[in-house]
């Protein structure tokens, strides 16, 4: 018997909440971080990805993040777990931590163009949501400045990864907007 779509995703659900267990995002709300990763594979459902993208939403920083808050994942467990397909597009959506950051978000912006339709869908998830929780709850040690710069950089990324879904560069769009919005209200302050 073959596992149903749903059945995959929730397993995968269930396998990124392990690795992220101990993990919390940056903003101020300090919410669990495996909320940002179903908030990415949801954004992808509903604008009809394929579910190895969804999939690879709900994994996408397991490798990346694994080794430092949760348990080591490579791109071959999550062969073994989730299918080569799914474990490609995870691979190609993680950065080298290896590298210092500000190459990494060099590679993010230069590397766009080049990534398969379902990691570009990924890609413009994550940014999506991303801009939406730094509209939310920013990290309270980010100043309005590094603000404007994470809103430029992330729209540089995204516009390398247009024409796969207009739903999610819509989302992607409307997010942009309304992170530069909540921006410049806070200098009229």
């Amino acid at each position: 018997m073959t596992e149903s779509n749903e059945a995959l995703v929730l397993r995968a659900t269930a396998f990124a909440a392990e690795v992220h267990t101990h993990q919390r995002r940056k903003g101020a709300a300090q919410e669990p971080y495996v909320n940002h990763v179903i908030e990415v594979a949801a954004a992808l459902a509903a604008a009809g990805a394929p579910v190895p993208a969804i999939l690879a939403g709900l994994l996408h920083d397991t490798i990346e993040d694994g080794d430092t808050v949760g348990r080591p994942v490579t791109e071959r467990e999550l062969a073994e777990r989730f299918g080569a397909e799914v474990a490609a597009i995870v691979v190609e959506v993680t950065d080298d931590k290896t590298l210092p950051k500000a190459e990494r978000k060099r590679r993010q912006v230069e590397t766009a163009t080049k990534k398969s339709e379902a990691a570009r869908m990924v890609k413009l998830a994550d940014k999506a949501a991303n801009l939406r929780a730094i509209t939310v709850s920013p990290p309270p040690s980010w100043d309005l400045a590094r603000k404007r710069d994470y809103l430029d950089w992330a729209d540089a990324v995204a516009a390398g990864c247009r024409g796969v879904n207009p739903s999610l560069e819509e989302a992607f769009d409307t997010a942009l907007a309304l992170a530069r919005t909540a921006l410049e209200d806070q200098t009229l302050d």
